[in-house]
């Protein structure tokens, strides 16, 4: 959640590091979106990279030989070439992706290219390797992405300057295998770092009083959901229609893609013909995924129900853990009189609860359709951090809408939602439980934030502390136009 400060101050430079730290961590994942055209293999021996070449060589008594300058080595880090070309590049790339030019800098990029190196480099060292599989599987999935977003594969190699699909997917592999690297590498170094209550308690109190963090407005919300039922007429009819569409594909070959751009419901891949790459470990129903990973490669499932709907399921390719397929979703149709049984519901559980009978979560519990929120008394988790509180500012602007005339305990009247994961309509009670105003960091009401913070601080200087040890250890050369940047770790040693 987004901190405020009130002054300037040793100790809020420390958490302005850790964010900056925790920006550089996932800077490397932003740059995978635009693709370089050049990028040397991050996991072997890099090649040697030609400086300088002959040119422009004509035979008469006046012209001689002329050196022109192809690229330069920027950097070098144990096994990896950092070359001028890479630095432009990055630099480009992140500018078009509406990074603020003010706020990068060609010295501070270097470095964070050079560190990206030396955690890759390390990781070899110390056996932290991933495998092809891994690679190719992340790569596919975002070609698949790619596609999606521009229209077609020849877009998207006339987008990217390359003349085969082959050349883009090396390109790609190579991106990635640098950013696996790193990101094992600064995982094991963080990974086993735990943060006690004492150091807690030490690190809020090293922090001046009149230089604490200011938090913004904040609410907890419960909410009870009554999902309304459609008639069995109306499942039996999506069945049928479901079933309509896996004879015709089986039988007459028709496309299941354009079958499911055509009928699907589901928001998050009628555009891509269905398509989504899963593994087990992928956060969809365990239904879905029970009967997807039960199929063979090129088999159709039949209609099979989850909490959004009807089914069916075509897998296009299996590789290893992972599934390609395309989906249709079709949601059975909710009559006016379920609708409106479902409101009448919640208009009695909203009177009761009024006068007393029950409380607001002893009616989730035993009364709301949402397994999510139910055995939780309704209470909603924020989607950042899993915590019960939204910072007003950071609010899904619907959901701000929904409680912010609402007044602490009160509860609204039944809303109406349609879900925006491709179920049915739901009506729904929402009630403000908590209400934090704007106010200066307290241990005890803000702990787990300030938890947050100062496992964050632990974590930073235990990274400073490898990035100096092995800035020491490894074979590192700076470019002598390069030596004057002020680096934040000793890049050019003494």
């Amino acid at each position: 959640m987004k901190l405020l400060k009130k002054k300037n101050s040793k100790s809020m430079r420390k958490t302005s590091k850790i964010t900056l730290f925790t920006s550089l961590l996932l800077l490397s994942a932003s740059a995978i979106s635009q693709v370089p055209d050049e990028i040397p293999d991050t996991q072997i021996e890099p090649p040697q990279t030609e400086l300088e070449a002959d040119r422009g060589i004509v035979k008469d008594s006046t012209t001689n030989f002329k050196k022109l300058k192809l690229d330069g080595i920027a950097a070098v880090v144990g096994d990896y070439v950092i070359l001028e070309s890479d630095i432009e590049k990055t630099l480009i790339d992140l500018k078009s992706q509406g990074a603020m030019s003010e706020d990068i800098t060609r010295c501070g990029l270097l470095g964070k290219l050079m560190e990206d190196r030396l955690y890759a480099h390390q990781a070899v060292q110390d056996s932290l390797l991933v495998s092809d599989d891994e690679v190719s599987m992340t790569t596919e999935r975002q070609i698949q992405s790619f596609v999606a977003q521009m229209g077609s594969m020849e877009k998207l190699l006339k987008f990217y300057k390359k003349e085969s699909e082959a050349s883009l997917r090396e390109d790609i592999n190579k991106i990635n295998k640098l950013r696996m690297l790193s990101e094992k590498m600064q995982n094991s170094i963080v990974s086993e770092i735990e943060i006690t209550p004492e150091e807690v308690r030490q690190f809020f109190n090293k922090i001046p009083e009149d230089q604490r963090p200011v938090f913004g407005a904040e609410m907890e919300i419960s909410q009870i959901i009554k999902q309304p039922k459609a008639t069995e007429a109306e499942k039996q009819k999506v069945i049928d229609k479901l079933n309509a569409i896996k004879a015709d594909v089986e039988d007459n070959d028709a496309k299941f893609s354009v079958k499911a751009i055509l009928y699907s419901q589901d928001p998050g891949s009628k555009s891509k013909g269905g398509f989504y790459s899963i593994t087990k470990d992928t956060g969809f129903d365990k239904t879905f995924k029970d009967v997807a990973f039960s199929l063979q490669e090129g088999e159709v499932s039949d209609p099979f129900e989850t909490m959004f709907g009807y089914h069916l399921i075509y897998i296009e390719k299996i590789r290893g853990q992972e599934l390609d397929l395309r989906h249709i979703l079709i949601t059975p149709e909710i009559s006016q009189e379920s609708l409106d049984a479902a409101k009448s519901e919640l208009d009695s559980i909203r009177k009761h609860i009024i006068e007393g009978k029950f409380t607001f979560a002893d009616a989730a519990r035993n009364f709301s359709d949402e397994k999510e929120t139910k055995f939780d008394g309704g209470l909603l988790r924020n989607p950042i951090d899993y915590g019960s509180r939204f910072e007003l500012t950071n609010m899904d602007p619907a959901l701000y809408n929904q409680v912010r005339n609402l007044k602490d305990d009160e509860i609204s009247y039944p809303i109406l939602e349609q879900d925006p994961r491709g179920g049915g309509p739901k009506y729904k009670l929402l009630q403000v439980t908590n209400r934090y105003n704007e106010h200066v960091a307290d241990f005890a009401k803000d702990y787990t934030r300030i938890q947050e913070l100062a496992l964050r601080e632990k974590q930073f200087n235990a990274i400073k502390k490898w990035m100096a040890e092995h800035i020491d250890d490894t074979y590192i050369s700076v470019n002598d136009s390069n030596k004057g940047c002020e680096f934040e770790n000793n890049w050019v040693k003494e």
